[in-house]
C-alpha cells in the first residue's frame, strides 16, 4: 500500500515548472541560472579579500544583500555553518591564519641566505584607499577654488599657419583607355 501526499506547488516564473519553493520568483535550476548569468561591476573587489580580477568574480547573496566575492571565497562562504552579519566578521571567519601572524617568530632559520618572506601586501589595498583619484572628489576641489584667470600678451601668443586643401599635380590621372 503506497500513501500519496499532496504538497502545494508554485509555478517558476521563468521555465513554468512547479515546484515547492521559488527563489525571488525562480525555481532553483533557473535561479542558479540567473546568479550566475549577472555580471560584477566595473572596478569591483571581493568584500573579503579584495581581489580585483574580474573574472574571479562573482555576486553572491549574503543576508538580503548582494556583494561581490572571489571564487574562493565564496564557495568558502556557502560550506559555513552559519553565516556571520556583518562584511568585518565575515572577513575574519575567512582570515587565512597564516597570513595573519607570522609563526616563526623566535624561530631559527636554516636557510642559507636568510631574508623577509612576505614583504608588503600580496594583494593590493582595496580602491577606497585611493580616494583622491575618485572623480566626484576633482568636482568637489574645483568647486571650492577660485576662478582661473590667465593674461597673454601678445609677445606670448604665435600664428601659426592653418591646413590647407591644394591639388596635388603630381599625381595625375591615368589615361582613359581608347576604344
Amino acid at each position: 500500500m503506497s500513501v500519496e501526499v499532496e504538497r502545494a506547488t508554485v509555478a517558476c516564473g521563468t521555465c513554468g515548472a512547479q515546484v515547492i519553493e521559488l527563489r525571488r520568483g525562480r525555481c532553483w535550476g533557473c535561479y542558479t541560472r540567473w546568479v550566475e548569468s549577472r555580471p560584477v561591476g566595473r572596478g569591483a573587489t571581493c568584500t573579503v579579500c579584495f581581489e580585483k580580477r574580474r573574472d574571479q568574480l562573482k555576486l553572491v547573496e549574503l543576508h538580503g544583500r548582494t556583494v561581490p566575492l572571489c571564487h574562493g571565497c565564496s564557495a568558502r562562504v556557502t560550506r559555513m555553518d552559519d553565516i556571520p552579519e556583518s562584511i568585518d566578521a565575515l572577513r575574519i571567519a575567512l582570515r587565512r591564519d597564516r597570513r595573519y601572524a607570522d609563526k616563526r617568530t623566535g624561530k631559527v632559520d636554516h636557510r642559507i641566505f636568510p631574508r623577509e618572506r612576505r614583504v608588503g601586501e600580496r594583494r593590493n589595498p582595496p580602491r577606497s584607499a585611493f580616494a583622491d583619484t575618485d572623480p566626484r572628489m576633482e568636482a568637489t576641489l574645483l568647486a571650492e577654488m577660485e576662478e582661473i584667470i590667465v593674461e597673454l600678451q601678445e609677445a606670448d601668443m604665435e600664428e601659426v599657419e592653418q591646413t590647407q586643401v591644394r591639388e596635388n599635380y603630381a599625381a595625375t590621372p591615368p589615361p582613359l583607355p581608347s576604344t
